[in-house]
């Protein structure tokens, strides 16, 4: 069926014809008028409106959202351990500062969170009975959220007991000893030579234990791929390896830092709250009270 321009045009052109005598009515042309007005007129919002609107409450992050976990945090080896999982998990969270250098962590609303007075701890508002869990230690936190979530834990028994083990290796291992090897080649008042040479010894021979595993395991710690393993650890090889030939007699570490540090989950967990964290040298007489001295060790 062939179509027919000049009649189509016609037919149109007599549409168009209609529309204008419509518009030409008297009433048709006050309702318009009206409606012209109207657009024109400014809307009239309340202060609160506005904010809802376009302002504060309008990008405001929703803390009251049921899935949204509280993450009692400073930037430390364990902190990093925990806003890296929730980054990797794109899970929302609320980080709140428990600044550990001016005591924070030891004010009775935290030591109901962790009689321990340690840094992190997380509130789950929905936990595993649908109401709000609490949990302290940073090797509990990990598994709980990977488990929770299904990811970055294991799909298998044997999976679960060998990222088990990495993970308790460091909690036993890498942490306190790369710990201490840090106090006393960074922060003790005073020098030590058999205790740096101790606990360096120690952490040097941790990093051994990694780099032959990571070799041997296709570059990761536990079950051949990224898991909260590896995450544990990150944090404290970052921070004894601040000085970059710390790492490079064990050139799997190196490779395996490396990747990890070059994942946008750990550029964005490791820059929380980045600014507020000091270097040996800026700590205040009160500051290694707090965190080395009588104030640590008092009773509570």
């Amino acid at each position: 069926m062939s179509l027919d321009l000049a009649v189509v045009a016609r037919q149109i052109g007599a549409a168009d014809t209609g529309v204008l005598a419509l518009e030409a009515r008297p009433a048709v042309q006050r309702g318009l008028a009206e409606k012209q007005e109207q657009r024109q007129k400014k809307p009239e919002f309340t202060a609160e409106q506005r904010s809802t609107m376009v302002g504060d409450k309008q990008f405001e992050r929703r803390w009251e959202n049921k899935s949204m976990y509280d993450l009692y945090y400073w930037p430390t080896p364990n902190g990093w351990k925990i806003s890296m999982l929730l980054e990797e998990l794109e899970a929302p969270y609320n980080p709140i500062s428990v600044n550990i250098l001016k005591g924070e962590q030891f004010s009775p609303e935290f030591l109901k969170l962790n009689p321990n007075h340690k840094i992190p701890v997380l509130v789950d508002p929905d936990g595993p009975d649908g109401k709000p869990f609490s949990l302290f230690e940073s090797g509990a936190i990990l598994l709980y959220l990977a488990e929770k979530h299904g990811r970055f834990f294991a799909e298998t028994k044997r999976d679960k007991y060998e990222v088990l083990t990495w993970v308790m290796f460091q909690m036993g291992n890498v942490g306190p000893f790369f710990g201490q090897a840090n106090h006393f080649n960074r922060y003790a008042p005073e020098d030590v030579p058999y205790a740096k040479e101790r606990y360096t010894n120690e952490a040097n021979r941790l990093l051994g234990v990694m780099d032959k595993r990571l070799t041997s395991a296709g570059g990761w710690l536990a079950t051949g791929q990224y898991t909260v393993a590896d995450m544990a650890c990150f944090g404290w090889v970052r921070d004894y390896g601040k000085d970059r030939e710390t790492l490079e007699p064990f050139p799997a570490v190196c490779a395996w830092f490396d990747t990890i540090a070059a994942r946008p989950a750990t550029e964005r967990a490791v820059a929380v709250m980045a600014s507020d964290r000091k270097a040996p040298t800026e700590m205040d007489d009160e500051a290694r009270s707090i965190m080395f001295g009588d104030k640590q060790y008092t009773r509570r």
